[in-house]
């Protein structure tokens, strides 16, 4: 089996990496840093034998999503699932955000996404086969004063994969969909949290492990989906209040 990671070279990304090269899976490698995609590609080559591409690629660019999409359409077309553990977060992310800023925070986040993934659909669904797999985040359940555009960003994401979902439920197409909360990366290791972070290792197992099924729609760390039906239910004005310390 081949799959492509986009997002492959730190964090969730690379721990899907060396799960799936664990299981035997050859592995395309998408990142926009070039040398530890290279590193990670010779480690993975070396402990479990499987064959690793790699590319270099920022999605928060349009155009050059599009590019690669033309540049490697047989390529895509070997893949058996494609993995979005892509995430670009900016600092100084708010709501008077600039266009350029805005513009790179809803491309990598949403927009070159799923552009890719219309692409990737029209292989699968020729082949009617192929696993789609997405990762949203908590921090787009409700409107927040910081990481606007990032929050903005992931709930369209999110929004998108239910009706990947819901468009894709009477084939064979596995379409999943996780929405994280804190997890255990160089992004919060130096922060002081309120709930214990998700082990990336731990979620590269499940990720793995539910590939075969179809409409996976699931928090990590689990107890995130209480908090997210709170903040859901409760009033706005109640919710705004909390949100400060999420």
């Amino acid at each position: 089996m081949s799959y492509l990671i986009v997002g492959a070279s730190s964090g969730l990304g690379r721990d899907l990496a060396y799960e799936f090269a664990k299981n035997s899976n050859n592995l395309t490698l998408v990142s926009r840093d070039k040398k530890d995609l290279e590193y990670l590609k010779s480690d993975i080559e070396i402990k479990h034998k499987v064959k690793v591409d790699i590319f270099e690629l920022d999605f928060s660019y349009q155009n050059n999503i599009t590019k690669f999409i033309l540049e490697k359409k047989d390529i895509i077309k070997g893949f058996d699932g494609v993995l979005f553990p892509i995430g670009m977060m900016l600092d100084n992310d708010n709501i008077k955000n600039s266009e350029e800023k805005l513009n790179k925070l809803i491309s990598a986040n949403f927009y070159c996404v799923a552009n890719f993934i219309s692409e990737v659909l029209n292989v699968f669904e020729e082949k009617n086969k192929g696993v789609i797999v997405g990762f949203g985040s908590i921090s787009g359940a409700v409107g927040r004063q910081i990481n606007t555009g990032y929050a903005s960003a992931k709930k369209a994401l999110e929004t998108y994969f239910e009706s990947l979902i819901i468009t894709n439920s009477n084939n064979n197409l596995k379409i999943q969909f996780y929405t994280l909360g804190y997890l255990d990366t160089n992004l919060s290791s130096d922060k002081k949290l309120l709930l214990p972070k998700g082990s990336t290792k731990k979620l590269s197992k499940i990720v793995y492990k539910n590939l075969k099924l179809q409409g996976v729609k699931k928090f990590f760390p689990f107890w995130w989906v209480f908090i997210n039906y709170l903040i859901k239910i409760l009033p706005f004005y109640i919710t705004k209040k909390i949100i400060k310390h999420f």
